[in-house]
């Protein structure tokens, strides 16, 4: 029987023998997905899902972080004069509470005064503002030939546009000021609040801290703690007296020049100047100036030419005889520190800088070894010329040919070429 389109294709279908299908036939089993990659996808997602919520916890919590380094800091500040009246029997409780009422007190002072200063000084200026602005027509007038009248002048102040958009943005900027001004102070009492109980439970923080550290670790920790209380409090008690100094210092130029407010000017110059470092003398000194001019023009000018003589005198004079065996780091070193402070986290940054360097730099000092530096003149900052010693043979070469007798004396060679001669000879 001929063979039909049917069978032809089934033979042609059919494998050879000894051959598996293509396929791999039906009693192949399908691949399985290996056990351990399900437990890995979820342990990845939960990763995931963790540092997700940290990060939005951290961001959430930077103001509280931050508050809580300043307070920590503020404790290391005042925990030697704590641990002094601790140690004469006080309780370290009451102890911290009168520290911490002085310094309240001080700060409450200062900001009355500075304010009330503020506030006369405004009120003599709106006072004065007429005889300012007749006296600016006048010299207007004159020099430009000009014919400026004071009514005219006010009236178009008083009318212009710009004005009144200033006006209207204080008007609805009062509630953003006011908010501010709450979370500022509830931002202090925050920082005041943890940094009592940190210096009033400071040794009953370091036992928590050292009971869960081996004993090798605890002394490290405790060492640590104790670098940072001596440099912090000495860097600012240095500061603190740097200030009064500085404040008596200008208080007796101001007071030599009658101008207002001597003594509360000289207290602000005294503490801007310390506690904001680096740009801080500047900014001080802008407030004295300006009360300066509204009494003479000229005494601004020597406000200025003092304070940057007093900077200088400061920076190259008094600064290094007192912080020498405090905050002992390089010029250089803490202006950097300033600045990576101030990037980090501002004005805060800028103020625990120092102290925080100074920390660092004191406790990496006892684990780096140190050698003995080798008697070059490199190290005293002398540096050697490479041509110096081709210099030096030349000069021996042109004394040699100056000297006669050193032509006159025959070398090794020429005593051998005699030798030779007369080896010849006979």
């Amino acid at each position: 029987m001929a063979p039909t389109d049917e069978t032809l294709q089934a033979a042609s279908d059919a494998s050879p023998p000894g051959r598996t299908p293509p396929g791999g036939g039906a009693a192949s089993a399908p691949a399985r997905m290996p056990g351990w990659l399900p437990r890995a996808m979820v342990l990845a997602l939960a990763l995931i899902a963790c540092f997700q919520l940290g990060s939005w916890a951290f961001h959430q919590l930077t103001g509280l972080l931050i508050n809580v380094l300043i307070a920590f800091f503020l404790a290391l500040a005042v925990e030697p004069a704590v641990s002094w009246m601790a140690g004469r029997g006080i309780r370290r409780g009451m102890a911290t509470g009168i520290v911490f009422l002085g310094v309240t007190i001080a700060g409450a002072g200062f900001v009355v005064l500075l304010g009330s200063m503020l506030a006369g000084q405004i009120v003599s200026m709106v006072e004065d503002f007429p005889d300012y602005l007749d006296s600016v027509i006048n010299w207007i007038n004159q020099t430009f030939h000009t014919a400026l009248n004071r009514v005219a002048v006010q009236d178009s102040l008083l009318h212009s546009d710009w004005l009144q958009k200033y006006v209207q943005n204080s008007a609805s900027g009062v509630l953003d000021v006011s908010g501010q001004v709450l979370g500022g102070l509830f931002r202090l009492l925050t920082i005041l609040l943890f940094s009592f109980y940190f210096a009033a439970d400071g040794p009953r923080l370091r036992r928590a801290l050292c009971s869960v550290l081996p004993p090798a670790k605890q002394a490290e920790v405790l060492r640590a703690w104790e670098i940072a209380v001596d440099k912090t409090g000495g860097y600012l008690y240095s500061r603190g007296l740097m200030a009064l100094i500085s404040g008596i210092a200008h208080y007796i130029l101001l007071e030599a020049l009658g101008v207002p407010y001597a003594p509360v000017l000289a207290v602000w110059v005294g503490l801007v100047s310390q506690f904001i470092p680096t740009i801080g003398t500047y900014l001080a000194g802008a407030l004295p100036m300006l009360i300066a001019f509204t009494v003479d023009p000229w005494y601004a000018l020597w406000v200025l030419i003092f304070v940057v003589v007093y900077q200088q005198f400061e920076n190259y004079v008094l600064q290094p005889k007192l912080t020498a065996k405090t905050v002992d780091i390089h010029p250089a070193v803490a202006f950097g520190s300033v600045v990576a402070g101030t990037a980090l986290l501002g004005a805060v940054g800028a103020l625990i800088a120092i102290p925080a360097v100074a920390t660092l730099q004191a406790f990496l000092g006892a684990y780096v070894k140190r050698y003995d530096v080798t008697d070059d003149p490199r190290v005293h900052g002398h540096r050697t010329r490479p041509g110096a010693s081709l210099l030096a043979r030349m000069r021996a070469v042109l004394r040699r040919t100056d000297d006669p007798r050193a032509e006159a004396e025959p070398g090794p060679e020429a005593d051998g070429d005699g030798d030779d001669t007369r080896d010849d000879s006979r």
